[in-house]
């Protein structure tokens, strides 16, 4: 279902997701309360909602989604703002599983990576939910009050039927199922056919922390950092996100941690019991040099399709701190820091990984977990007391 009060945005949103022929845009809405109406007479996985809209704003409209649809995946979407990123930072610790920058206020250059990280973000959601549902089908609903909805067989062009609001029932394709309920934690199991190694837990206490993360890792973040408490260690972290979203991730960590947090800074001293966040745009590294540990922020290209990335952030602290680097991987699409956990478990160093049930995407932890590279595979709920344990106890 795609949400946003311009007429002009939906259709061509909508005509970027139905590229991709795996993918239906089952229902399209001008503001929330309409959204929350629609979602009664068709079967939506994932919800691509606007930030600033009429009647009922996306913030407002989110919980209320979740509600009205138990499961249901919402990818926020708005204009690359302070403001609205910091609602859109609010909206993902309510719930929301991700987020989108609009290209309207990227540049026209960027078109086309929008179209690919929306298809890309849809397409990982319902197909993370599906799993979670053994890939069962979804129900087909029939629209309330009995009455046909609009199937709106204009959308293969621009123009005013490609916008208007609709409503049309999924078609069956064996392939789509609905959502498990957000915030349940089912038992976890290795993938089918698979069975996952352990690594022992690190014997001698680590002297840094390091954090990667991308779908639903503001979520993850807040309930690891928030039940962490405070630790001697310094605290790195890798979240996926530009620029203007990584500041208040970093104001929003710090409200909630029992440690200061802020954005990394170039050339910046790292200091024990401190959380440091990267910057959109800049891979984070660590040196070590004549006066101790600084921070440098680097333009060195994308890896992983990423910048920031968690293996760069990896290797650089295996330079300074050799095997006595803990590192945790958490929710994300991709594989980013399965090469850097690799590098750092070679060097006497330990991995924990978020699990699959409690993962929004099991990538990241997942291709880690995979890999025999972790020490342990837990529910985000219990990794903070495991880092305590393991950062807080008397060095071996």
């Amino acid at each position: 279902m795609v949400v946003d009060d311009s007429a002009v945005v939906r259709g061509m949103t909508t005509r970027f997701i139905e590229a991709d022929p795996e993918i239906q845009v089952v229902g399209s809405a001008g503001n929330g309360q309409r959204a929350i109406e629609m979602l009664g007479r068709c079967d939506a996985e994932v919800i691509v909602l606007d930030v600033e809209m009429p009647v009922m704003d996306g913030l407002t409209a989110l919980p209320k989604l979740l509600e009205a649809r138990p499961g249901v995946q919402v990818i926020m979407s708005s204009t690359l703002t302070k403001a609205n990123a910091d609602v859109t930072i609010r909206a993902i610790s309510a719930g929301a599983a991700d987020y989108v920058s609009k290209p309207s206020n990227r540049g026209l250059g960027s078109e086309q990576d929008f179209q690919t990280e929306i298809r890309t973000k849809v397409k990982e959601l319902a197909a993370a939910v599906r799993r979670s549902r053994g890939g069962a089908p979804a129900t087909r609903r029939q629209p309330s009050g009995g009455t046909a909805p609009d199937r709106d067989t204009g959308r293969q062009r621009p123009g005013p039927a490609a916008a208007r609001e609709t409503a049309r029932p999924q078609q069956p394709t064996g392939a789509r199922a609905p959502a498990p309920k957000r915030g349940a934690a089912p038992e976890a199991k290795a993938p089918a056919g698979e069975s996952l190694s352990l690594r022992r837990m690190p014997s001698m206490t680590p002297q840094v922390v390091a954090i990667g993360s991308s779908t639903g890792g503001p979520q993850a973040l807040f309930e690891v950092i928030g039940h962490l408490g405070a630790i001697k260690q310094p605290i790195l972290i890798t979240q996926h996100m530009p620029a203007t979203f990584t500041s208040l991730l970093a104001d929003h960590i710090g409200r909630q941690a029992a440690m200061p947090c802020s954005e990394a800074r170039d050339g910046q001293r790292l200091e024990n019991g401190h959380i440091y966040v990267a910057p959109g745009g800049y891979h984070l590294v660590a040196g070590r040099d004549d006066k101790g540990i600084k921070l440098s922020l680097s333009e060195a290209p994308a890896e992983n399709f990423c910048r920031p990335s968690v293996d760069p952030m990896l290797r650089s602290l295996i330079e300074v701190y050799g095997g006595r680097c803990l590192a945790v991987i958490l929710t994300g699409m991709g594989s980013d820091g399965l090469k850097g956990c690799e590098a750092l478990v070679e060097a006497g160093g330990h991995v924990i990984a978020q699990d699959e049930a409690s993962s929004v995407v099991w990538g990241m932890p997942g291709a880690v977990a995979k890999a025999g590279l972790a020490s342990g595979v837990l529910p985000v709920k219990e990794i903070a007391g495991q880092l305590r344990h393991i950062t807080m106890r008397s060095a071996a």
